[in-house]
């Protein structure tokens, strides 16, 4: 296939290169090449390149940013996905889009099933939400993946934060009150791959299996990476950030079990990979 990949130099467009690019031809673009902002052009970009699929790994991640570039985040986690869906209408091509757990108020007692009802709390999670809602009322074709907890090698994030920090912290604080399913870009690059070869269009959950907190993922990575640190639990609310977190934010993978797909991994198997990756 031919696949127009967004968001190609971030932390899942990494992965979906290394995963897709042995059997696909791959179009690649950056915020540079494709601002999926600027409506015109997308629209333009996309029936010029023609693609067979488009996957939109581009967004706005940082939660807090969001609530202090209020536009910004609509623009490209909402506008964005609506645009690349008006492109993907013209050619008569799929979309992918990646969203997010944020969709959800975090008040539940049993995992997230896809189409329990919504409600986000924060500037990032009502952006989020927009791009999922201007997708389903755009076109027909189209898989919008909720997943959550990201890391990967390429970039920022979670894993790699804890360990940078123990360099010169023999203590550290972890919030212990939220609760979710720490996800590989990896392996959430090889699902996509699967998905797309099908035409099982709609609303996924797909997240590395089990769950845990921050604080028992932190203490787990310290673990695998035998790493000497204290790890100290504290409440969401003791560790005050801009953007409200979702306190339960376990994702039910039930759609993508009930079309014969395999569940991923543990977390704890995949975190363990990645480590040895990166040190």
């Amino acid at each position: 296939m031919k696949i127009l990949i967004t968001g190609s130099n971030g932390m899942l467009g990494h992965d979906l290169i290394e995963v897709l690019d042995d059997n696909h031809e791959l179009i690649l673009t950056t915020s540079s090449s494709l601002d999926i902002t600027d409506k015109e052009h997308v629209i333009s970009f996309i029936k010029d390149k023609n693609p067979d699929i488009v996957i939109n790994s581009a967004a706005y991640t940082n939660v807090d940013g969001c609530e202090e570039n209020v536009d910004l985040a609509f623009a490209v986690n909402g506008e964005g996905p609506k645009n690349l869906a008006l492109g993907c209408k013209e050619v008569n091509c799929p979309l992918v889009h990646v969203s997010t757990d944020y969709v959800f108020n975090g008040k539940n007692t049993r995992p997230w099933v896809e189409d329990d009802e919504i409600g986000p709390i924060s500037v990032y999670g009502k952006s989020k939400l927009e791009g999922e809602i201007g997708i389903q009322e755009t076109m027909d074709n189209y898989f919008i993946i909720r997943t959550a907890w990201l890391y990967g090698v390429n970039g920022g994030n979670f894993p790699k934060t804890m360990l940078e920090l123990a360099k010169n912290h023999p203590e550290i604080t972890v919030v212990t009150d939220e609760v979710g399913c720490p996800t590989y870009t990896y392996d959430l690059a090889k699902a996509i791959a699967e998905l797309i070869e099908t035409d099982y269009y709609g609303i996924y959950h797909i997240t590395n299996s089990d769950s845990c907190s921050w604080f028992d993922f932190a203490k787990y990575i310290f673990e695998i990476a035998e790493v000497d640190v204290k790890v100290t639990p504290v409440t969401a609310s003791e560790f005050a950030r801009p953007a409200p977190r979702p306190s339960y934010s376990v994702l039910e993978n039930k759609k993508w079990i009930e079309n014969g797909f395999e569940p991923l991994r543990s977390y704890k198997e995949a975190i363990k990979e990645y480590i040895n990756i990166i040190k």
